[in-house]
């Protein structure tokens, strides 16, 4: 199987935007917020959502199973307080939901958490527990900054999310980290601030000992895992000058990277740098990087053809990017595949 670990509902029905920007203004003018009950969403209007968008793309490039979580951008985790950020998350993540029941053999949920800035990440954990028992989600994604790019949170070793994590090791589950809009004017979301996340992520996980307490717990650092990849070298040094034991030890049993790289050459430097064990095939269309490269004639988030073409994988190896991986990263993904005969 061709599994992609990185999907989110970018194309959902103008119904669902529309009931945000009502909720962001009804911050200010209470007299304006709307009620969940009031997003109607019809079955029919979401199946066009995606039959003639990410399905159609799957179906085109070789994909066959998506982790499908709400618009990264979406999240906002700074606009509002933690009851804004918990009615937005439990609309994203239904819908999601709706998307696996409409889908099910090309659609697994993945669930944003309903964070707010300066707020108990414990607030998050019935939100957790409800996709993950009651809607069958196999991972949850995890914001480091809900601040929106000016990095108020302690840093993801800190004992500030253990809450988190323990419910991670409880469930089985693994957290990709993923940070929302920037609104730092300094930071673009996409360009500046999701790479930015990225390679801060590989750097707090080096300097602390969170595995340490927590040996089960795994996250996948997505689009290639920032700039770590490429300055691997600078990050075993830090890691030598800071007494820390070798990566392969020290993250390398616990943080996975994913293929959201948008050109050969760095799909490349990805697979010649990272152990194989630790890269999960994703392209995260539709997403950031929708054009057609002019050097190609090909889509940049069509990440499969990066993995076909580079000469650093062999057959099973591609097999571990593409479906092994993911399944020992996601062991829910793994168990609901396997009951569907899989």
């Amino acid at each position: 199987m061709i599994i992609d670990c990185h999907g989110h509902y970018t194309t959902a029905p103008q119904a669902l935007a529309d009931w945000r920007q009502r909720q962001i203004a009804g911050i200010q003018d209470p007299a304006q917020m709307p009620q969940a009950s009031e997003l109607k969403i019809s079955d029919d209007a979401i199946r066009e959502s995606i039959e003639s968008n990410q399905l159609r793309l799957m179906k085109e490039r070789g994909a066959d199973l998506t982790l499908f979580s709400p618009r990264a951008s979406f999240m906002a985790h700074h606009i509002g307080d933690f009851q804004v950020s918990s009615t937005w998350a439990a609309l994203c993540n239904e819908m999601c939901h709706r998307v696996a029941q409409l889908f099910p053999e090309h659609f697994m949920g993945v669930a944003m958490l309903p964070q707010s800035p300066g707020v108990d990440p414990a607030s998050c954990i019935p939100e957790l527990e409800k996709c993950i028992r009651e809607y069958g989600f196999v991972g949850i994604n995890l914001n480091p900054d809900p601040s929106g790019g000016h990095w108020t949170s302690p840093p993801l070793t800190d004992r500030h999310w253990y809450p988190i994590y323990e419910k991670m090791v409880e469930w089985d589950i693994p957290a990709m980290i993923h940070v929302s809009t920037s609104c730092n004017a300094c930071f673009h979301t996409t360009g500046a601030h999701y790479i930015n996340a990225d390679t801060t992520a590989v750097m707090q996980l080096i300097q602390g000992d969170l595995f340490r307490d927590f040996p089960e717990l795994r996250f996948i650092i997505p689009h290639g895992g920032g700039a770590a990849p490429y300055h691997w070298g600078r990050y075993r040094g830090l890691a030598q000058e800071l007494k820390k034991p070798l990566l392969q030890d020290h993250l390398l049993k616990n943080i996975f990277f994913d293929t959201c790289v948008y050109h050969q050459p760095g799909i490349d430097l990805l697979t010649r740098v990272i152990p194989v064990d630790n890269i999960l095939f994703a392209s995260e269309m539709i997403g950031a990087v929708r054009g057609i490269d002019p050097e190609t004639g090909h889509y940049y988030d069509d990440t499969k053809r990066y993995v076909q073409a580079t000469a650093n994988l062999g057959e099973a190896d591609r097999f571990k990017v593409y479906e092994g991986n993911a399944r020992r990263v996601f062991p829910r993904l793994d168990a609901a595949l396997k009951a569907r005969g899989n």
